[in-house]
């Protein structure tokens, strides 16, 4: 017997709804993703985080906090330089919200 399995259950996105997590989330997978981001380029294009700090004029400290998936609170000018020593160019945008 097979089992119809189109309508089983919802969606991640309503459960985390449901458990009121969803906007924090997302901020944390936002946060995640740009840090893999910046940890691909670098190895890209062979950049330790002490080559990545020198070239911001910065700390290796400094560094780790923007490769930190776990650390929201870097700057948006932060970010943006970090990029532009990769050779990069960070995008903000605004979304309509889910639901």
């Amino acid at each position: 017997m097979a089992i119809n399995r189109k309508y089983v259950g919802g969606s991640f996105d309503d459960f985390l709804k449901e458990q009121g997590i969803y906007d924090e989330v997302m901020k944390i997978a936002a946060k995640k993703r740009l840090a893999l981001q910046f940890q691909r380029e670098m190895k890209r294009r062979n950049i330790t985080k002490t080559l990545m700090a020198k070239k911001l004029h910065t700390s290796r400290m400094q560094v780790n906090r923007i490769l930190s998936p776990d650390n929201s609170a870097v700057s948006v000018e932060t970010l943006e330089r970090a990029a532009s020593v990769l050779g990069c160019m960070l995008r903000i945008e605004l979304q309509p919200a889910r639901g």
